[in-house]
Parts: structure tokens; sequence; C-alpha cells
């Protein structure tokens, strides 16, 4: 006797749309905007663009008759890396870049992992992040295995745009349906095929039996796999099989499956994949095309950027003097100088209060020399009022008088002080292409500076009593251009309040992945303190080999020679003042090695702007290349604009907010309000006593690997997908730091500190599993919390249920 145990649990909890900085609209039913960028590390080969253009093309088509006449692709920019060799026919970019495409194309970390996917880890409904084909998946010939390159951008761009999860599940490939019959997890279920045991496999025929059921699940018996008919009558679905001839749509609420234990079942609450794209932004106020031919093929655009050109637009006005903010703007901005952005860069500094001074025009970033010459014209004296505006357009002169364009190039504007005139150039502002990074420093900056980086697609920070804000603000702000070499990476940021003539020690760890151009940073703000550093090997460095500049703002810098030892490194400093003071340790340092990717961490909110009560998401991704790290702790402290502090653990446990389980993404909802305005978010991940590993699991949602088709009765086998190891293993990395901004958001409608009811339910199980266990039926979740996944719920996290037997 076979039995089924079901249970529906629902709950529905409405969330804002995630938030990522994209360029793409949708107008007249033709998407423009798409930005599709190439990895600097990938080789030069015209052939890449000729197939990215041929499947965009194909994709289009598709796409307008699968969404039922109503969206295609209508211009797309192809960026072209710096790697390459420039053509007459490149044009400059504006606002694109790597970080921030829809689409990119790169190496996998590991060979053979070719599968196109998504990274996605939202909510039901919202954006993912990117697409990644790689080099390999755009030059080869895929056609059996996943269809052709278009359909298979058509199945990522759905994951992609709207929020939709694959209707396959590769870990449970089968399920006991309502009829009690075995059915391969799939939609529609009129897609047909068979379902077998691989015997032996010798060239590209196999001798095969048919699966057996396995008596204690009920279901197939491990590896046993469905082979889908080559010649199918079912037009459904794009989401499990678009490799399929006939499959053209995607399944409808009268074709969807709202039994299979798929992706999309478990986080769309069984609702089809046609319903959400439907109720998507996109189609709201999209009608299907009346003309009777399809579109026009897309229009392409090919872009390269020569050299990185960004300018510091820095406040002076006179509430800089308050609260050390011209000190601690100087010693963030000197940071940057020396040790985020890379060389080869143009720069150009201007400072600004009710009126503006170019204090450089661009210059080249090629030694030490150039980097003083910069520093040493920032402002030294606070005074005056606040014009952004000004400010804003000295930036845009001294790129035009260096002879660039101020289209691709890069401001970054800080400002503590309230101008109700930023309007007045947010047209200029558009027509320039600029990028605009903002830095809110205070609680009285200008309401509207975040519009400024929202529009140009910049990053946005907000600094107040955390002395380091502005330092970890700053080291966020690195190369856009997909180079592992160029980015700089935190490794640690740490303010101490240290009485008078007392020792404070600490120690940060520098892994093998890391160690060029690593730098060690102590700041303080009465006099300077003695400071004792230890490579992992004994030897030291003492204060005289911590550099100050001339400019006198209170920061003292060692570079490390060559590449700094693996290991744990130890300091100690005396605060050798009678009184007490703070003293500040920023680490930064990049890649070891141009063909080794190092471990990095990034974090934004699931969007830049909440509304109480309802919660936002934080969202930290620690990788290294492509690869997820599993097994660290990963903290999250988000502050107010009063200084208040919530410090969250961020949880890879596919429950409450993550998404799936064990795929480097760490998230928590956070609900945490105290008042309204700013709030700014940072992220410190830790890996210790050797637990980190590296998870060589495919990613989610990705297109399908076909193992074969049945064509005249034959089964007709594909190449096996390349194994790197087994499915499950994973490779121990050593023990890391790693600290990252994750910008602000803004919070509205929020009661103040203390009068906070709780107004939301426990969040929705979505890790719930059944197991037979021989007269016992085994279920399992994880618990959710009190408030979503905060404090401790109701449900016990494992129950075990006696059932008859016969």
């Amino acid at each position: 006797m076979v039995l089924c145990l079901t249970v529906i649990l629902f709950l529905t909890l409405h969330l804002p749309p995630g938030m990522k900085s994209s360029m793409v609209n949708l107008i007249n039913n033709g998407y423009d905007g798409i930005v599709i960028a190439i990895n600097p590390s990938v080789p030069e080969d015209e052939k890449l663009i000729q197939n990215i253009k041929e499947m965009v093309t194909e994709a289009s088509t598709y796409l307008f008759h699968a969404t039922k006449r109503r969206v295609y692709f209508r211009n797309v920019s192809i960026l072209i890396p710096v790697t390459w060799k420039s053509k007459t026919e490149y044009l400059m970019p504006k606002q694109e870049s790597y970080d921030q495409a829809e689409v990119i194309v790169a190496n996998p970390y590991l060979k053979y992992r070719d599968d196109p996917y998504t990274l996605q880890y939202g909510r039901c409904g919202e954006k993912g992040q990117y697409i990644h084909f790689t080099p390999n998946f755009l030059l080869t010939n895929n056609l059996p295995i996943y269809g052709s390159r278009g359909r298979a951008f058509v199945h990522e761009w759905a994951h992609l745009r709207w929020g939709i999860f694959d209707e396959y599940n590769g870990d449970q490939p089968f399920y006991i349906s309502r009829r009690n019959t075995i059915e391969a997890t799939r939609c529609s279920t009129h897609i047909t095929g068979i379902n077998v045991i691989f015997k032996k496999c010798q060239g590209g025929s196999c001798i095969t039996r048919p699966c057996r059921r396995d008596s204690q699940t009920g279901l197939y018996e491990a590896k046993c796999t469905f082979i889908p008919e080559k010649s199918q009558t079912a037009k459904e679905s794009i989401m499990f099989m678009q490799s399929l001839h006939s499959v053209t749509e995607f399944c409808t609420e009268k074709t969807h499956n709202t039994e299979a234990p798929n992706l999309q079942n478990k986080m769309c609450n069984g609702k089809s994949t046609w319903d959400v794209i439907m109720n998507s932004s996109d189609f709201q106020n999209t009608s299907p095309m009346t003309e009777m031919n399809p579109p026009t093929h897309p229009t392409f655009s090919l872009l390269k950027s020569e050299q990185r050109v960004v300018c510091l637009v820095l406040d002076k006005s006179g509430s800089m003097s308050s609260e050390d903010r011209l000190f601690r703007m100087n010693q963030a901005a000197e940071l940057y100088l020396i040790q985020v952005i890379e060389k080869g860069s143009l720069v150009g500094m201007v400072t600004f209060d009710s009126v503006a001074e170019i204090r450089n025009n661009l210059t080249k970033i090629t030694d030490d020399n150039v980097y003083k010459n910069i520093t040493a014209n920032l402002p030294q004296e606070a005074d005056g009022g606040t014009s952004i505006c000004r400010g804003l357009k000295a930036g845009f002169q001294a790129i035009i008088q260096s002879h660039q364009s101020t289209s691709g190039s890069e401001i970054i504007l800080l400002t503590d002080g309230e101008d109700d005139e930023i309007h007045l150039c947010i047209e200029e502002v558009k027509q320039s292409g600029v990028i605009i990074h903002t830095i809110a420093l205070g609680p009285s900056a200008a309401k509207e500076l975040e519009t400024l980086s929202d529009m140009t697609g910049g990053h946005r920070f907000y600094a107040n009593k955390d002395i380091n804000g502005l330092t970890n603000a700053f080291s966020r702000i690195s190369s856009r251009s997909g180079s592992i070499t160029q980015q700089t990476i935190q490794l640690e940021s740490k303010a101490l309040a240290i009485t008078g003539k007392k020792w404070v020690n600490g120690t940060v760890p520098v892994d093998s992945t890391i160690g060029n151009d690593t730098f060690f940073v102590v700041t303080w703000t009465i006099k300077k303190p003695e400071i004792l550093l230890q490579d992992p090997k004994g030897k030291k460095y003492k204060t005289s080999d911590f550099k100050e500049d001339k400019l006198n703002i209170r920061s003292a810098r060692l570079r490390i020679p060559g590449i700094a030892e693996t290991g744990t490194w130890t300091y100690s400093l005396l605060n050798n003042h009678a009184s007490s003071q703070i003293l500040t340790v920023t680490v930064t340092t990049q890649a070891r090695s141009p063909t080794t990717p190092p471990v990095t961490a990034t974090a934004h909110m699931s969007q830049n702007t909440a509304h109480y009560p309802s919660p936002v998401i934080v969202y930290a991704q620690v990788s290294q290349g492509f690869l997820p790290v599993l097994g660290i702790n990963v903290t999250a402290i988000i502050e107010t604009e009063d200084g208040h502090e919530v410090t969250l653990e961020l949880w890879d446990n596919g429950a409450g907010a993550d998404t799936v389980k064990n795929d480097g993404i760490y998230s928590r909802y956070f609900t945490d309000y105290r008042g309204n305005g700013r709030y700014s978010l940072k992220v410190h991940a830790q890996a210790r006593n050797n637990m980190a590993r590296l998870s060589l699991r495919q990613p989610q949602n990705k297109a399908l690997y076909i193992p074969g088709y049945i064509e005249n009765g034959k089964i007709i086998l594909n190449p096996p997908r390349p194994e790197v190891k087994d499915d499950l293993a994973k490779a121990e990395i050593e023990d890391f730091n790693r600290l990252t901004s994750g910008g602000s958001f803004t919070v509205s409608g929020a009661p103040p500190s203390g009068n906070q009811p709780s107004v939301l339910p426990p969040n929705k199980i979505i890790d719930l599993e059944a197991k037979f266990k021989e007269y016992h039926i085994h279920v399992s979740w994880t618990a959710p919390g009190n408030v979503l996944d905060k404090g401790k719920g109701k449900l016990q996290s494992v129950e075990s249920l006696s059932v008859g037997h016969d």
C-alpha cells in the first residue's frame, strides 16, 4: 500500500518587488536598454559577438510568440571588455557597466559547467540579479541538450525579469500524484516520455530497463531517469523543457501542474508561470500587438570604455566642521585614492559649499606621486552654504576640460547639508550620461540626494555615527569592469573606544586568494597611538613603519611589501594619550592571482525604500568566482539616523527569507524599524575553525540538461553531463574575513523607537518534507519565528506520525 501525505499551509505575505539598478525599459511592447557584458578574462573572439546577436534575435521572436504577441527585444547593448582591441564601430558606454548588466558572459570557475543559469534568490515575482552564459555555451553546438540558444535565453529571461521558477526538480524528479501514479516532475503533464534505468552505456546507445518502485518511498528507485519523446504535441512549458520543438508557451492556469514538487509551486503558492508573468509590472499596461508581422530584429550597439573616469565632488560647507566630518571625509577620500581606485584611471576633484571649485582636473593614476598631488588638495577648512548642483556642474566641467565625455564617467558626491534645489539640475544630470554615487553624511543631508544615484545607476550610501561608515562606502565604489584583479577587498573596518594609556589587540586572517596591495590603516581622534603589527611568520612592524602624510588628517598607513603572508596577522594599539579616544583599524587588499578568484562578499537590501510595517530582506552573497561559500558566519549591521544599531545573523538555511538552502546567499527579514529616514547596511562574513567550504553543486534556476530523447521508439542519448566529483562534494577553504557595505535604504511611516506592535505573522514554511520510515512518516521543516523568521515559533522542527499498514 502506498500512502500519500499532502500537507498544505496557506499564508500569503505580499512583499514589494526587489530592487536592482537596471536601465531596461519596456516601451510600446519593446525592451530597450538590455546590457550583455563580456568579462575581461574572456579571450577576444569575433564569433562570440556574432553568436550573441543571433541568440538574441532568435529569442526575440520566440519571446514575442510565447507572450502572445506582447513583448520582444528591441535595443540591446553588448559591452566589450577593455582587454579587447578597440575598433571604430565600438561606441563609448553611457551608464552601462559589467556589474549592472542583465547578462554576463564569463568563464565558470570550474571547467565544464556550461549550464546557462540566472542568479535569482528573491520571492515569487521578484526580478533576478543576472543571467550567466559561458563562452563555451555560446560558441559550441548545444542544440540537443538545451535546445537553441535563443530558446534557452527566453527561459532565463523569464527567471530574471518576471521572477518565475523552474518546473523540474533535479533533487525530486518524480512524485506520487493524487491518482496514486508516479509522475515525472514537469509542466505540463501532457509532455510524454518513459522512465528508465541505464544499465550499460557505450557510445550513444545504452541497455535500459524500466524503473522499479522503492517499497519504502513508493517512488521510483534512485537514478531513474525521465526520457522525453522527441516528437510532442504539448505546447507547455518553457520553464520545464524549452528544448522540445513543440514547446512555445508558458504553463497557464488550465495547463499548470499544481502537484509537481518544483520550485515554481513552492515559491509561488501553486500559481502557474503565466499567471505570475501577467501580474508583473511589464504586463499591467501592455496589450498584444495587432500588426500581422512580427517586430523587426533587435538593434545592437557595441560599447567599449577605454579607461575609468572618476571625479570626487566633496562638500566643504560650514556644517562639515561638526563631529569631525571634514577629517573623516578626508581620511576616507585619501583611502579611496591610494587603496581603491585602480591604476590607469583618470581622477579629478571638486569641492563645494555655496560655490564650487575645481581642485584637480582629471589626472591619470600612475604612481604614488599622482595620489599625493590630488590628496594635497583635500579641503582643510569648512565654511559656507550648500549647493549640490554647483558642485555637480563643476564636476562635469572638470571632466570635459580634460577632453573626456561625461557619458560613462563617474561622480562620487558626498554631502552632509540640506539643499532644496537639486531638482534644478536633474535634467542636466540625465543628459550628461554620468553615473553618480551618493554618500549622505549625517541626518541632515538633502532628502532628494538618492534621486541622483537611483536615476543614474550609481550606489547610494549613508554614514553617521559609525565612524567607519565613510571608509566602508568609499571601499565599496570599486571597479565596475568585472576584473578580479582590480577589485579592492575589505578585510577589517573596526572602531575602538580606548581609555587612556590602554592597549587593545586584534587579529586579521589573510587567506591564500588575496594578498596583493595590502594596506593596514590606523586613524585616531586626538593623538597618534603606538602601533605594533606582526605577520604570521613573526615579522614585526612598528609605529615608525606606518606613514603619515602632510595633511594632518590623523591617519597612518602601512603598505605590506610584495604579497602579504597567508595566515593570521596580529595588531596591538596603545592609546598613549591620557584621555579616551577612538582608534580605527581598516585593512584592504586585492586578489593574489589573476587566475584564481578571491572569496568576495556583496550585500544589498531587497529594495531601496521601505514603508512600515512591510518587511525588507537583507541579502549577502559570499562566493569564490561563481561558487557559493557555505558554513560561515554572516552578520548584518543596520544603523538608523539616530545611531541605533540592529545586528542580524543572516542564514542560508532555505527557510524564512532564504529561498534555497546552501546556495551561498545569506538572508534575513528586517522588521526592527526605529523611526523614519535613512538606514545604512554593512555585512561582515567570517570563516572560522576550518568550517567554510565551497559548494560544487549545480546552480538553481537554469536550463535543464536533457539526457536524451526517444525518437522512433529508440533512445538517442546526449553526451553525459561532465561530472565534477560528486554532486554533493564540497571543497574546504581557509578561514577568512570579509566586510562590505550594502548601501542605504529609506524608511517611512515607522513609529519612534519602542512603539512597535507585532503586526506580522510567522513566515511561511517552504521546506516541509515527509519521508517513510518503516511504519512511520517522518515530517520535518524549519520552524518559523513569531514574527516572520524572528524569535521562536510554535511549530516543532521534527514530527513523527504513526500510520496504518496492510
